[in-house]
């Protein structure tokens, strides 16, 4: 499609709302930007557009007549496809693309995109290392922070592009084809939005519905939804499995990461190669292994790119040790399995800080993961009543309610002993307290780095 031939509406003025905008700009499409927030500082926006270009705003409620002047909607993913905007443009049968879907019809090179409910942002990491050691033009975007509609005019032929993608993102694909793309698990998430988990699991599944059978799909083997993907794939299926060999795949044997390709195995490298922690960490290792090896990249280069790899920032973070006690940055725990995660890398006892955003979840499995490791769990946010009474209701309750992470932290460093650990892992995402998990991860880092001040 020719990008300039059309008019674009672009609905979210965040960073992804953004890279819409500018992309639309530079390629001399005609576009305006739409925001419900009326009260944007109109200033400030036009400092990020491009060239700083007065294009025009509607903010606030967009109206049916309104739209009538456009061709496409452009929709940041922090906006449902079942808000008003969207379904002005759907039913009136005129097209909604994700940010992501723009990036694909505006950009070049092969794609690998990564998406599932945990692991994503250190699997794309990963393979962003892996991939960047290898091919001269590799980008790394998407979910991690980087929108990818800010980088697709730069890409050419011979890029290599690697995108996490999130389930908000995949809602509005049409032709998004990426030349391997992996699902790396499936727990219920962001329900609030998608309703069921099989809605959910079906939103992932989608990102290689467009594949043809020369392209890869990567899938979890130990997860029974990934497995059963396969039967519906429409690329080639290969699996990556912690606990089991798999015939064209690729498994751990031991302490080693092996790849298993017509009859023959390739060692890539051992457990020694990685500061990664953890079985949840191996699988991630498992599957920028396979992403990377079917993107091009020989063994030898997938294991350097993996004994540099130090890990991402929020992810069971280490920050310092204080007075003797630790402290983890596990901001990135926005769901109960993510923070069940966290909680099982602790090896020694834990005050753990929790709560957040309502998204609907359960918190049952999260709280029968403390396997006598807490022993204390402080909360905050909408969500600390929910957590409380379901931590009681599995016999725990050594547990304290705050109002900020200030207080959360001062709390955990006054009753905390020599050889304890305090870990930030909500299990809830931050809205409502904190912009996003970063700056909420962020914070609490600032908060122990004043401790060693006192």
């Amino acid at each position: 499609m020719a990008l300039k031939d059309k008019k674009f509406l672009v609905a979210g003025a965040g960073k992804s709302g953004i890279g819409s905008v500018n992309l639309l700009l530079k390629a001399g499409a005609d576009v305006v930007l739409t925001d419900e927030n009326k009260d944007l500082d109109q200033d400030a926006l036009y400092q990020k557009i491009y060239q700083e270009t007065k294009i025009p705003l509607i903010l606030g409620e967009v109206t049916e007549e309104q739209i009538k002047d456009f061709d496409l909607l452009v929709l940041s993913p922090g906006i449902s496809v079942n808000a008003p905007i969207a379904r002005l443009f759907s039913e009136r049968g005129k097209p909604v693309w994700s940010e992501i879907e723009l990036a694909y019809q505006a950009g070049k090179g092969k794609i690998a995109a990564i998406t599932g409910t945990n692991g994503k942002t250190t699997t794309t990491a990963l393979t962003g290392e892996i991939m960047q050691g290898y091919y001269d033009s590799t980008y790394v975007v998407g979910n991690i922070g980087t929108p990818y509609t800010s980088v697709a005019l730069d890409t050419t032929d011979d890029s290599r592009i690697v995108a996490e993608i999130s389930s908000f993102q995949l809602e509005t694909i049409v032709d998004f084809c990426p030349e391997v793309c992996a699902v790396l698990n499936i727990t219920p998430d962001h329900l609030d939005r998608h309703g069921t988990v099989e809605v959910y699991a079906e939103t992932k599944e989608s990102i290689g519905k467009n594949q043809n059978p020369d392209q890869v799909m990567v899938l979890n083997y130990e997860d029974e939804t990934t497995r059963n993907m396969a039967e519906r794939a429409k690329g080639r299926v290969v699996f990556f499995s912690l606990h089991h060999q798999i015939k064209d795949g690729v498994y751990m044997d031991g302490d080693v990461f092996i790849i298993e390709e017509n009859g023959e195995k390739t060692e890539v490298c051992t457990l020694e190669d990685t500061c990664l922690l953890g079985g949840h960490n191996y699988e991630n290792i498992l599957a920028a292994i396979a992403i990377s090896y079917y993107m091009g990249v020989p063994a030898e280069y997938i294991r350097k790119g993996i004994q540099r790899f130090k890990g991402v920032a929020h992810r069971i973070e280490y920050v310092d040790t204080v007075n003797g006690v630790a402290y983890y940055n596990d901001s990135k725990g926005t769901n109960p399995d993510a923070a069940i995660k966290g909680i099982q890398a602790m090896n020694r006892p834990t005050y753990l800080i929790g709560g957040g955003y309502d998204k609907k979840a359960a918190y049952d499995e999260w709280i029968e993961a403390f396997d006598g490791k807490v022993k204390e769990l402080i909360l905050m946010g909408v969500t600390a009543p929910k957590i409380a009474d379901t931590a009681k209701a599995h016999g725990f309750d050594a547990i304290v309610f705050v109002d900020s992470m200030e207080e959360a932290v001062s709390h955990a460093a006054e009753h905390a002993q020599d050889g304890d650990a305090v870990l930030l892992s909500p299990a809830c995402a931050s809205w409502g307290m904190f912009p996003n998990y970063e700056v909420r991860g962020d914070i609490f880092k600032e908060c122990v780095k004043k401790l060693k001040e006192l």
